[in-house]
């Protein structure tokens, strides 16, 4: 997709404005990178700016993004990866995928491609940013995950560049993830199997990374071939660090359930659902993506919420 830029730089900060020649709808895109209420790495502000806190490989980043028109966003960057995140995020809002491939397979999901064109997968290229969030939510509820990513980011995250909203912090760099000891992961009720594989993969750090440059598919393979490192958590983490649009998470204790009633009216397990949205590859997790922004995914509640499992105790 031709991208026209427009930028201007400085010491500390730094600013492009992209022009896309189909629709692009921030507010959607942008939307798995927030890791629930009160995340320190995202807010959107009350002018409906979106600001987000990442490391590049040269540096910390603060990073606010508009939205001027449907085919115009706006990124204004402050840090020493300022220059860096802005130098690729055509690449990060992948402007360069194509959907002519991705035929519905059930006129909800065409209709909801249809109202919102403007859906675009996630590329930050930042794996570590991706998997540990995702670690976090492994066999947890999403309530007891967010809430441990809040703690740990706050304990061990550093201030951001730049001039972000207040309560934001930049995410721990790979170093202080290895060296968190096992009483805060404790404290942020995070079981012992959990904080090891984060240990574990913040200790792989420069060989995760490295992972952006191979095909999704293959990235996602090696993710597996970690201990602790599942179909579910690799998925999750291609969603946001590789701009997956087939990364369909198998395994999500909610998702076949949400699938088989949104589009058939009745309950299905994971193996149904794979075969079900077979005839989409290799946009499965587009369709996903596209029954939540549309509203129309439901699942009835038979009963109570599951309760939130204290590992504290360890």
């Amino acid at each position: 997709m031709p991208v026209r830029t427009a930028g201007s730089t400085g010491d500390a900060w730094a600013s492009r404005t992209l022009s896309a020649d189909a629709p692009v709808h921030l507010a959607h895109t942008l939307a798995p990178l927030r890791r629930g209420p009160g995340d320190p790495c995202h807010q959107i502000t009350p002018d409906g700016a979106h600001w987000h806190t990442s490391r590049m490989p040269t540096g910390p980043v603060t990073y606010r993004m508009v939205q001027d028109d449907p085919l115009t966003v706006t990124a204004d960057a402050w840090g020493a990866g300022a220059a860096e995140f802005l130098d690729g995020l055509d690449h990060m809002l992948c402007l360069d995928q194509k959907v002519d491939d991705f035929v519905p397979i059930h006129p909800t999901v065409a209709a909801a491609h249809q109202r919102y064109p403007g859906l675009r997968m996630l590329r930050t290229g930042r794996v570590l940013e991706a998997l540990i969030p995702a670690i976090l939510e492994q066999k947890v509820t999403i309530v007891s995950a967010h809430a441990a990513w809040r703690r740990l980011v706050h304990l061990f995250g550093s201030p951001p560049p730049g001039s972000a909203p207040a309560g934001m912090l930049v995410p721990p760099d790979a170093a202080a993830w290895s060296r968190i000891p096992s009483w805060s992961f404790h404290g942020a009720n995070v079981g012992p199997q959990r904080s090891r594989t984060i240990v574990r993969v913040a200790r792989l750090a420069e060989s995760l990374e490295r992972m952006t440059a191979l095909p999704p598919a293959e990235a996602a393979r090696r993710l597996r071939t970690i201990p602790g490192i599942g179909e579910w958590t690799a998925a999750e983490t291609a969603q946001r660090a590789f701009g997956d649009a087939d990364a369909l998470s198998v395994g999500d204790f909610h998702l076949a359930s949400i699938v088989g009633w949104t589009l058939l009216g009745r309950d299905m397990d994971d193996a149904e659902m794979v075969d079900y949205l077979e005839p989409v590859r290799p946009h499965r997790y587009r369709t996903i993506r596209l029954l939540e922004i549309s509203g129309q995914a439901r699942k009835p509640r038979f009963g109570p919420r599951a309760p939130v499992t204290d590992h504290r105790w360890h």
